[in-house]
């Protein structure tokens, strides 16, 4: 079942009344989260015309405040951010919750993977998911994705080093049918196109599901663009998506449709981008801040949230999938940089 079948007006339709719905929600079971709304004019009973009209927070401040939703007693998991200043977000899971996300991230990856799980070759360590009561960001997303494959092995050994022969055993056991790649982007272009390329491993059959740690590679002069083509014409890859999504609003990943050139949102899930100074909602072709918008969260108050990601809205219902087409442009200046992969630390 796909979860990218919403034209954009269906879309608005559909979400608006559950946005609204979440939002008293967690006005009622966050003192916090209420007394936020208090502040901003967003007094109980107010209507909404607009998805835009809603009452958001900046992502920010799930590094400052205990923004919540649930009771103590029923906190399942806390997934933490990977910032680099020492201020995380910190983001409370029930059971429900944890479940619900899980199960709307596998209804999305299906859209690219097909129903079935496939032998999975993960571009990280073991070491990045020892902790399992908390995760940094990195470590969420490996585990969260690890339930989407099977015959799992990891092109890193415990000391972040490349291992070429447990790849080369992946692929004699696996290559010849489809299997799944995951990993960070930059680490996936180090350790696993560099290693690719220069031991000539064939990568032909592989869907690679990548996010995060751009900016490394844009040092590298190594766009969008160029890292599909390096890894086409190096190793046969030729089935890749990358996606954009963050701990703060976990369980929602927008993918990049088979067209390569855009991300898009699923069913439960839209964007809006934002004009910095005005805060007003901009139209496709104008940049401004995305704001992330998702009906998942029901554990803390995590549905409306403006990141500090600059994006551009490409186009409406006129790409691969309906809905909203857009790209990341990179984060807004002086924002902490933050990327899932940027705070790796090669080993030496």
């Amino acid at each position: 079942m796909s979860v990218f079948t919403l034209p954009q007006p269906d879309r608005e339709a559909q979400l608006l009344p559950r946005l609204v719905e979440l939002t008293e929600q967690h006005r009622a079971r966050s003192a916090a989260y209420a007394n936020i709304l208090a502040a901003t004019g967003h007094d109980p009973g107010r209507s909404y015309e607009r998805i835009s009209d809603l009452p958001w927070l900046p992502v920010r401040l799930f590094k400052t405040h205990q923004l919540k939703s649930i009771p103590d007693d029923e906190v399942f998991k806390v997934l933490t951010s990977s910032g680099t200043t020492g201020d995380v977000s910190r983001i409370y899971l029930d059971k429900a919750a944890a479940a619900a996300q899980t199960r709307m991230l596998g209804q999305t990856l299906q859209a690219v993977l097909g129903p079935k799980r496939l032998p999975m070759l993960i571009v990280d360590t073991t070491a990045i998911i020892k902790n399992r009561r908390s995760f940094s960001a990195r470590g969420a997303g490996v585990l969260g994705m690890i339930t989407f494959g099977r015959d799992h092995v990891w092109a890193l050994d415990e000391d972040s080093k490349p291992d070429l022969e447990a790849v080369r055993g992946f692929l004699a056991k696996h290559g010849d049918k489809p299997f799944l790649v995951f990993g960070f982007t930059f680490m996936v272009w180090l350790y696993l196109y560099e290693l690719a390329r220069d031991n000539d491993l064939d990568l032909s059959n592989g869907i690679l599901v990548h996010s995060g740690g751009w900016k490394k590679l844009v040092d590298q002069q190594v766009d969008n663009a160029e890292f599909r083509r390096a890894f086409q014409a190096d190793t046969g890859l030729t089935r890749i998506h990358n996606f954009y999504g963050m701990v703060e609003q976990i369980g929602v990943v927008y993918l990049e449709g088979p067209d390569g050139n855009s991300l898009y949102c699923p069913d439960f899930a839209d964007v809006v981008i934002r004009d910095p100074e005005t805060w007003e909602p901009l139209p496709p072709g104008r940049p401004g801040l995305v704001e992330v918008i998702s009906t998942l969260p029901e554990s803390y108050p995590g549905h409306l949230l403006l990141t500090e990601d600059m994006g551009v809205i490409n186009g409406i219902d006129d790409g691969a999938w309906p809905g909203k087409r857009f790209s990341i442009l990179g984060r807004l200046p002086r924002a902490e940089a933050r990327g899932c992969s940027d705070t790796f630390v090669s080993a030496s």
